[in-house]
């Protein structure tokens, strides 16, 4: 049996053998958990705010005196395709940067670019500023999915993974609500000037990062990645402390952990044998992972950033007044992951990730029927986006879930800054110069078109879900996809 003891070094081999993935996969919900949530887990809220409230200022700002000469189809259009490819861009330069240095480091410095660029889109004079600073704001969004996602995983004990990836990928949207709520303040002439509100706005984002900078100082290095890269003693020094503190708080034993794994130490994985571990042994998963970002990247992106434009052109809702119908299916969204999280480590992947593709795609076919016929007024439309993205919002967050679980961990990071960034470059960018192009048009017809073409995306993806879904609830991620370097691997046949 293994005991608390894990870290046992060969001389001059570089081979380790541990059980701090075991020890961590033991561990009882605790203080220290809640700690590792906020810190990284609020970065979402952020996020959230940051994209809606240019969704919803997007009119503001083609508004003569706003300060910046751009149009609504620019600012849904052009700088919200600018703002994915910086994410895309950002995804693979950080991941890869991740997985050679470390969580730690590389979600502190992509939450400085991130805030920095924040800062500078309210100082915006002109469009090429505006969507310059769009471009390096995702630039640093981008690098936060990578580093955030793979140390969440890393450190979350097995038994509340799903739920705990899903509610945390989910609080995207509690920022959403703050920032639909937050532009109907701002964009009120009342209070603020028309130049002035919108400015305000990225800046109170800029306050609200610095605070979780200050909490995040506190997260720790994940320890699976220490033990891996050399730092072994580190690694032991810190699962003993968070074990002694869990001791302290239950004020009882921990069980004994499950097993050990012997690894030869390294220092970095060259890109060719991360395209090959991907590629050729888990090719299934691959396909798996590029299906499930692209349905919902496409679906997300084009809706989060054209919502607002679609009130404002069929339903002749005011600019300052999208933020409120915006609130309204954030909440939805949210709601989605929290209640439907846990069956994701109950009921199984496979059952819940598939179920929720193709049941949100289902709802959309019918809402685009129900649009094109004019059956929809713009408070009935959100009712039915609140219900379609009640089960896609927790269908989205299982595909980060998906693509951070299923690949060895020396590839992790880079594997979901991969699949991030090809999902989301063939669906986010596309997809809201797509449906900025179409809802511009004011054809009902051509909106109903960008609904279909989101809804297909989704059961399409829901389809394979069903056929190469894992069943990674519950398992250590060392027994879901070993680690290239573990001195015993499976034979190729069992990868999948």
């Amino acid at each position: 049996m293994a005991t608390d003891n894990p870290v046992e070094s060969s001389a001059g081999t570089g081979t380790v053998t541990t059980s701090v993935p075991a020890r961590l996969d033991r561990l009882p919900w605790s203080r220290w958990h809640w700690m590792i949530v906020i810190g990284l887990g609020t970065v979402w809220i952020l996020d959230g705010l940051e994209v809606t409230v240019v969704g919803n200022i997007a009119g503001r700002l083609a508004e003569e005196g706003s300060g910046l000469p751009i149009t609504s189809a620019e600012v849904t259009g052009i700088a919200a395709a600018l703002y994915v490819a910086g994410a895309c861009s950002g995804a693979l330069f950080f991941g890869w940067l991740t997985d050679r240095y470390g969580r730690k480091k590389l979600f502190v410095i992509t939450l400085a670019v991130y805030l920095g660029a924040t800062a500078l889109t309210a100082l915006s004079f002109s469009s090429w500023w505006f969507f310059a600073c769009r471009f390096l704001t995702g630039f640093g969004i981008g690098g936060e999915y990578a580093a955030i996602n793979s140390a969440i995983d890393e450190l979350i004990p097995s038994k509340y993974r799903g739920r705990i990836d899903l509610v945390i990928n989910g609080s995207f949207w509690l920022g959403a609500v703050g920032g639909s709520l937050l532009s109907i303040v701002m964009l009120d002439t009342d209070v603020f000037a028309l130049d002035v509100g919108w400015r305000l706005t990225f800046a109170l984002g800029v306050v609200f990062g610095l605070a979780i900078l200050l909490v995040r100082r506190h997260v720790p290095e994940s320890p699976r990645w220490q033990f891996i890269h050399g730092q072994g003693d580190r690694a032991e020094k810190l699962v003993s402390e968070v074990e002694e503190g869990i001791r302290a708080d239950k004020g009882a034993e921990l069980p004994p952990p499950a097993g050990e794994i012997t690894i030869h130490t390294r220092r970095s994985i060259g890109f060719g044998t991360i395209a090959r571990t991907v590629f050729s042994h888990y090719r299934q998963r691959a396909v798996l992972g590029l299906s499930l970002f692209i349905g919902q990247a496409f679906l997300y992106n084009a809706i989060t950033f054209g919502f607002g434009a679609i009130l404002t052109t069929f339903f002749d809702v005011g600019t300052g007044s999208t933020g409120y119908y915006f609130a309204v299916i954030a909440v939805g969204n949210f709601f989605g992951p929290l209640l439907l999280g846990r069956f994701f480590d109950t009921v199984g992947r496979r059952v819940m990730i598939s179920g929720t593709y193709i049941l949100s795609g289902l709802l959309l076919f019918a809402t685009a029927w129900l649009f094109g016929g004019g059956h929809l007024s713009a408070t009935t439309l959100t009712a039915c986006w609140c219900v379609v993205l009640f089960f896609a919002s927790a269908g989205a967050s299982s595909a980060y879930l998906t693509v951070s679980e299923v690949f060895p961990m020396e590839t992790r990071a880079m594997a979901i800054a991969f699949f991030y960034a090809i999902g989301t470059a063939t669906g986010g960018i596309s997809g809201p110069l797509i449906f900025a192009r179409l809802t511009e048009s004011g054809v009902v017809a051509d909106t109903v078109l960008a609904f279909r073409i989101g809804a297909g995306l989704m059961t399409v993806a829901g389809l394979v879900a069903v056929l190469l879904a894992v069943p990674a609830e519950r398992r250590a991620l060392e027994d879901i996809a070993v680690p290239l370097s573990a001195q015993v691997t499976p034979a190729p046949g069992k990868r999948e």
